[in-house]
């Protein structure tokens, strides 16, 4: 037979377990996010538009004409032709832009053109480029792409040399016009994995990295 009083202590202590459990729930915070999740910003952020520069390759389409689409190189002086369009200025506008610009042109022998521009080979203007000097792999001029890391480009140059002082790098880059100097230790995300050194690039930024002492 049922025992009443055992069953009301049982149903009573119950109730005060899940009761605290509850209150424990409530009242923890959430564990914070490690340091390395926040070494580098959301890579959703948008880029800057595309500037092209000396030695891009650009497709200049042209609807409905044919025999006005070519594919040209952007010249040292940053001036490109294409027929009907001599020595149009390409460096530093947008693909829009240069499109627009080639329009305005064709407006002379075609009737209302449609000018498409795309950018086929990347090179893009020195502001829009990261340069990497000293005890790199590869040593050169990398395009910016949107939300670029220093480890992205050590990627893009093959690492470092084995005379390179990897945490004695510095990033020297225009801030509010004056030239400043941010410390990288490249040794430490390269060899040692610590992604809290992994830091975003800017276009125009200049990678330096030096040589270790003897």
């Amino acid at each position: 037979m049922l025992d009443w009083t055992s069953f009301k202590k049982g149903w009573t202590a119950l109730v005060v377990l899940v009761g605290a459990v509850a209150t424990a729930a409530c009242t923890n915070t959430p564990p914070e996010a490690p340091p390395e999740a926040a070494a580098i910003p959301p890579v959703n952020q948008p880029g800057p538009d595309y500037l092209i520069g000396p030695g891009d390759n650009l497709q200049v389409f042209v609807w409905r004409n044919p025999e006005l689409t070519a594919t040209v190189p952007v010249r040292p002086d940053g001036r490109i032709s294409v027929p009907l369009v001599e020595d149009m200025p390409a460096i530093g506008k947008t693909p829009t832009a240069l499109a627009r610009d080639i329009e305005g042109v064709l407006k002379q022998y075609v009737q209302e053109p449609i000018v498409n521009v795309i950018v086929t080979n990347f090179v893009g203007p020195f502001a829009q480029q990261v340069r990497v000097v000293g005890e790199a792999a590869k040593p050169q001029a990398i395009p910016y792409r949107a939300n670029m890391s220093v480890l992205d480009v050590m990627i893009d140059v093959g690492g470092l040399t084995r005379f390179a002082a990897g945490n004695r790098a510095v990033i020297v880059r225009q801030a509010n016009g004056k030239q400043v100097e941010e410390r990288v230790r490249l040794d430490d995300l390269l060899k040692d994995g610590d992604v809290t050194a992994n830091v975003r690039m800017l276009p125009g930024d200049i990678l330096i990295v030096p040589q270790t002492y003897f």
